[in-house]
């Protein structure tokens, strides 16, 4: 039975790292037998400080997937969607490598994150890294509950693996990622009930809003199908900062590249009426790219045959 990468569906975490990487070797059977092997540093962390609850993804850029693993391509995999309107924007940074690690402890998440690059540092060339923490009870920066639509139990491996629909990469999934930077000083200007009318969601208890309108965050940024009553995404993200700048490093898992575009689509085109996603007016996309997630089984099976 196909393995999924365990990362993919895990419950939220304490602490994360996000590595984004670029690969300047040319040599990519040796790169495809690294990424087997980042598989077992997870492994082998998850086995020795289970306390932690260590989780990892390893995700392939759409535009170095070929590369890598020449022959069958994913069925949806695309770049990253590229879309701006007004002073709204979603900037794509295309990278070859996405590397998640996730950990209840912040010393394993670092001592991961130094394995991992002691061992592709030959290979590879770092674009960023981000710290991911929990914050209060699960929330964003803004103060409001960050993913509280995620799907739950069972139905998160129904949302974010793909089945049979797609064979060949059954226990695989898509990966969007962006780095969001907040403008907190301009949102706590706010008085609580504009921020609330914002997001469409009470602060307190995530309960919707007597004033929420097809501008509210919770209405544009959902990843619910409109003939659906199910999300169609798992957000995987986590608020970052220090004392300069503070955002929130977004990252969805889905069986399907189709609704991280929806969903963005609706963010920043709106309804067609004008009706965009007001949170966009306090933060910000830098970062944008798409990637692929294939399963363990995978990732084992393309590191043995380079072997052969």
């Amino acid at each position: 039975m196909t393995q999924p990468q365990k990362g993919l569906c895990a419950e939220p975490n304490l602490h994360a790292q996000y590595l984004l990487l670029n690969v300047i070797d040319d040599d990519s059977q040796a790169v495809r037998a690294k990424l087997s092997r980042v598989l077992d540093i997870f492994e082998h962390f998850e086995n020795e400080h289970y306390e932690a609850m260590v989780t990892g993804v390893v995700a392939i850029g759409t535009g170095y997937w070929t590369e890598v693993y020449p022959g069958l391509i994913p069925v949806e995999l695309a770049p990253f969607p590229d879309m701006q309107c007004e002073d709204r924007s979603a900037p794509t940074m295309p990278c070859d490598l996405f590397i998640q690690i996730r950990a209840d402890r912040l010393d394993i998440c670092h001592a991961v994150g130094i394995e991992v690059m002691d061992l592709l540092r030959i290979h590879v060339e770092l674009v960023e890294q981000i710290r991911g923490f929990r914050y209060l009870d699960g929330r964003d920066l803004n103060g409001f509950l960050y993913g509280a639509d995620n799907p739950r139990g069972m139905k998160r491996r129904q949302v974010g693996i793909i089945g049979e629909d797609d064979p060949d990469f059954s226990g695989g999934s898509y990966v969007h990622v962006q780095r969001f930077r907040h403008d907190l000083r301009r949102w706590n200007s706010l008085s609580s009930r504009q921020q609330e009318q914002v997001m469409g969601t009470t602060q307190e208890h995530n309960l919707v809003s007597s004033e929420q309108s097809e501008s509210s965050h919770c209405v544009r940024a959902s990843t619910v199908a409109p003939d659906g009553d199910e999300p169609r995404l798992i957000k995987q993200g986590m608020p970052y900062g220090d004392m300069a700048s503070q955002g929130l490093f977004f990252v969805s898992c889905s069986a399907s590249a189709r609704p991280f575009k929806q969903m963005l689509h609706s963010q920043i085109y709106g309804n067609g009426e004008g009706d965009y996603d007001r949170w966009l007016d306090f933060t910000s996309a830098e970062t944008g790219a798409a990637f692929f997630a294939p399963s363990v089984t995978f990732i084992r099976q393309q590191a043995k045959l380079s072997e052969n």
